[in-house]
């Protein structure tokens, strides 16, 4: 298994010594249109490729607005703030997640509750969701409360893990049946969806990572997209530290943030968006690869969600414990070849493990099988 997996990868991406998880591909007009940035002087959120990347962001989606800035975990942290999550408050989210999505939460003065993934999308679970609900939450004119802690649920915050799409429509039914906003963490899952739904789209307010490892890359960046008038407008400005419109006057109706995306990195999402397609094409075809040799070697290779579209961010294999994902992370990583486990569970973490978990079992059993394989689209010509 070990040797074939180095053969397939070298085979696959060439040459190369070191194999990275995945790296970014610049192939289009990367260049050009930073130049032409900086030509402009327009290099701060004050530019016309920033408009331009929301339009081309929001259109592909199939979202009515996007609002782009400087990273994800800033998108996470408006989405939340801006829906009236605060202090005190709670957000369901899951345990097997990047920590921006807990640090969001947190950023708003709330505690996140941790309830267990599905298997079968990494993602968080529905049974879980609702079980959660009905043994700990009461119904009330504003909204749930936790009979455990007497505290509001305000928001859930699901993830599309790997890029792997959630169980939304379940996800936002059981929400919308409680009254709780879903806001949907879809930083890796750009070009995923679910019944012909982008992911990002199914919750009242969605988040994208353009991070340098991400299915495309403004270096640093990330967007929010939703189809509520009313929030993208207050989100914009938000974003933009509150800031009244007017020829010259500084004026501030509220405490805002700066997150605005600058033009340099959104002239850099305008030529990797135009990209994307054929980012999806070279990954698809390369989780086919992984897919005929997990076959051949008896692996379980985390497939496509029942009448989903992964956008194939980190092709994942499950393997039979800890001490085997150890062994199969230290062989490759001495072989050049980067594998990666993962995350810690976040009720693990230092910040964390005194917030309310409900369930675990499933994310505790992924975390210890789970490693993540070399996922880059192939470079063209």
């Amino acid at each position: 298994m070990y040797d074939s997996f180095i053969a397939l990868v070298r085979d696959w991406y060439g040459t190369q010594e070191f194999i990275p998880l995945h790296e970014p591909r610049f192939q289009g007009n990367e260049k050009a249109y930073v130049s032409e940035a900086i030509d402009s002087t327009f290099v701060s959120s004050v530019s016309d490729y920033v408009p331009r990347f929301e339009a081309q962001l929001a259109e592909y989606t199939g979202a009515q607005h996007a609002v782009a800035v400087c990273n994800g975990t800033a998108a996470l942290h408006l989405a939340l703030h801006s829906t009236g999550v605060g202090q005190g408050d709670e957000v369901i989210t899951q345990p097997l997640t990047f920590v921006a999505t807990c640090n969001a939460i947190k950023y708003c003065g709330a505690e996140p509750v941790f309830v267990d993934v599905a298997k079968d999308t990494l993602g968080l679970c529905p049974d879980s969701l609702a079980s959660f609900l009905e043994l700990n939450a009461d119904k009330s004119d504003s909204g749930p409360v936790n009979k455990k802690t007497g505290h509001k649920i305000k928001a859930c915050l699901p993830m599309h893990t790997m890029g792997l799409p959630a169980h939304m429509p379940q996800i936002s039914s059981i929400c919308s049946e409680w009254g709780i906003p879903v806001i949907e963490d879809a930083a890796e899952a750009l070009g995923s969806s679910r019944d012909g739904r982008s992911c990002g789209t199914f919750g009242l307010l969605g988040t994208l990572s353009f991070n340098g490892n991400k299915i495309i890359t403004t270096g640093g960046g990330g967007a929010i997209i939703t189809d509520d008038n009313e929030l993208a407008e207050k989100i914009r400005h938000l974003a933009t530290t509150a800031k009244l419109q007017h020829k010259w006057m500084f004026e501030h109706d509220q405490i805002g943030y700066n997150y605005r995306m600058p033009g340099l990195n959104a002239a850099m999402g305008v030529a990797q968006i135009e990209q994307l397609p054929g980012f999806l094409v070279s990954k698809n075809e390369l989780a086919e690869v992984y897919r005929l040799w997990s076959l051949r070697e008896g692996v379980e290779l985390v497939s496509d969600p029942v009448d989903c579209q992964s956008n194939n961010w980190l092709n994942t294999i499950l393997v039979k414990n800890e001490q085997e994902r150890d062994r199969f992370l230290e062989y490759t990583n001495d072989q050049g070849v980067m594998t990666r486990p993962a995350w810690a569970l976040m009720n693990d973490l230092g910040p964390y493990k005194n917030c309310q978990t409900f369930s675990d079992a499933n994310a505790r059993d992924l975390q210890k099988r789970l490693v993540n394989v070399p996922s880059s689209a192939r470079v063209l010509g």
